[in-house]
């Protein structure tokens, strides 16, 4: 084993940096579940491992694996957008064009990346007016998918496709379509497209279409952006549905913050987040995944030699509790919001303070003690309000100056006729939302929990977060409220509790 001194860090907080990455990735039951064709929504926190299961699906391409992956940081959306139909629902008006773009996806694996195909008549009879149609209207077998919205772009349709072209505008040649006009016949083309796709692809080999990074440009308030992942949501069902039916292993999947999606109202809603929805998930009692797991992993990697895996016991020192008869691993772990880039940040900085013990004369062979782990906290928590503020800011403009009046009140917890004062006395009553409404959106985003007092068939009593407790709705009834412990050093709190004082503060 290296020595601890050897080392500067256990990884990258950001899956696109991360060199070790899919060398410790050892699976998840969301990732399972994409792999078995069974759910295709995946979704989770910033930082709880989407990203990291997209990029090993990417890596799982092989001879019988095809893979093909969206990430959308350059994609002309100005484009994409004008196809939307017109005369439909709002929420399904973008749906078809979710389902050209996915089988033009399909399409450009069929014809540039499966070696076996075409593997049987059927196969080559089908292969032939896709070749021909994807040719003749952009220009080559492999086109580039963020230009097929391109308005020069002008579809040959015939001979290719059987198309019922009576919604084509007068004078609109089959064989010279404007993609334009493309809204208007979008569901011909779809048929078409997957009839034939569907019926070209080897029945042994598995295909995988999959959406990262539809964050980017995130507006809560913009219906449009909405209607935009609602059509991907829906149209993805569709083609996994049709492909099932099919006998053939093709799958589109959806990485997608779960946020956005809670934003999301539509009809189908409960039953694609009951039927085809995974949360990633760690130290939950719905999930077998751990993040001390995932750190050994780390760990072995950068520590250990040959055979050698390293506990979490090699490194940190258990035999001494923190503050509270606390292990250092629960320390750590309550006060992150349960995911891989909180685990791994804490630990590179607690890193960083042991290492920097040992060169004022420590012991080379000490471990990680509850010394380190202090002097890590203060940097750590200003990062994860940092963190914080990429999640909540959309959705919550003005969440710090609410962030305030909890440093006003100064304690991180707190009874709800404090919070009531503070936030009466820091001026924002009659404001846009209510001090009520303020606590329940901080609860959202797991700034706060609320007391839920023990019995009633909930065991004992308990501090109750929503990353904890996703399913949890806000009881506006509780009396008690408790700050996240990782907020305490950036927010300049005791751990102390402030109890109810008349309203007029």
């Amino acid at each position: 084993m290296y020595a601890l001194s050897e080392i500067s860090n256990f990884g990258a907080v950001d899956a696109d940096s991360d060199d070790l990455l899919l060398e410790v990735f050892e699976g998840h039951e969301a990732f399972d579940a994409v792999l078995e064709r069974s759910r295709f929504l995946v979704t989770g926190r910033k930082g709880s491992g989407k990203t990291a299961i997209y990029k090993k699906l990417l890596s799982e391409s092989g001879p019988k694996k095809f893979v093909y992956g969206h990430t959308f940081s350059d994609y002309p959306w100005h484009h994409h957008d004008a196809q939307a139909r017109v005369g439909i629902p709002d929420y399904d008006k973008f749906t078809h064009s979710w389902k050209y773009l996915i089988y033009l996806s399909l399409a450009k694996i069929v014809l540039n990346q499966d070696d076996s195909l075409p593997h049987n008549d059927r196969s080559m009879n089908c292969m032939d007016p896709i070749e021909r149609f994807v040719v003749d209207t952009y220009g080559s077998r492999d086109p580039d998918l963020t230009q097929i919205f391109t308005p020069t772009k002008e579809m040959r349709l015939r001979p290719h496709f059987d198309i019922n072209l009576k919604a084509l505008k007068a004078g609109v040649s089959p064989e010279q379509v404007p993609i334009t006009e493309l809204p208007t016949i979008v569901q011909e083309v779809n048929r078409n497209l997957q009839n034939l796709l569907l019926l070209s692809v080897n029945e042994e080999n598995e295909y995988f279409i999959a959406f990262d990074e539809l964050d980017l440009g995130f507006d809560p308030e913009n219906q449009d952006y909405k209607n935009r992942l609602i059509g991907l949501l829906l149209a993805c069902r569709d083609i996994n549905n049709a492909a099932r039916e099919a006998g053939v292993k093709f799958f589109a999947v959806i990485f997608l913050r779960d946020d956005i999606y809670n934003k999301l109202q539509f009809e189908d809603k409960n039953k694609i987040t009951e039927n085809f929805a995974s949360l990633i998930e760690w130290d939950t009692p719905r999930t077998n995944r751990t993040l001390r797991d995932l750190m050994e992993r780390r760990f072995t990697l950068r520590l250990g030699e040959k055979e050698e895996n390293i506990s979490w016991e090699t490194l940190f020192n258990e035999t001494q509790e923190m503050t509270g008869r606390q292990s250092k691993y629960n320390h750590i772990t309550d006060r992150t919001y349960l995911r891989p880039r909180d685990m791994i940040k804490f630990c590179n900085l607690v890193l960083f303070e042991y290492n920097k013990r040992i060169g004022d004369g420590g012991l080379q062979n000490d471990k990680i003690d509850n010394v380190d782990i202090n002097k890590a906290r203060h940097s750590y928590s200003q990062y994860f309000l940092n963190e914080l503020d990429d999640e909540i800011h959309k959705h919550v403009p003005r969440y710090r100056d609410y962030l305030e009046v909890i440093k006003a009140i100064g304690a991180w917890q707190f009874d709800k006729n404090v919070f009531l004062s503070k936030f009466e006395n820091q001026g924002f009553g009659g404001g846009e939302r209510s001090a009520l409404e303020v606590l329940r959106a901080l609860f959202e985003f797991s700034v706060l929990g609320f007391y839920r007092p023990g019995g009633g068939g909930y065991g004992g009593s308990e501090y109750i977060f929503k990353y904890k407790e996703p399913g949890t709705q806000f009881d506006a009834t509780s009396s008690r409220f408790r700050v996240h412990p990782a907020l305490i050093e950036a927010l300049g709190l005791k751990r102390t509790n402030v109890v109810d004082p008349p309203l007029s503060g």
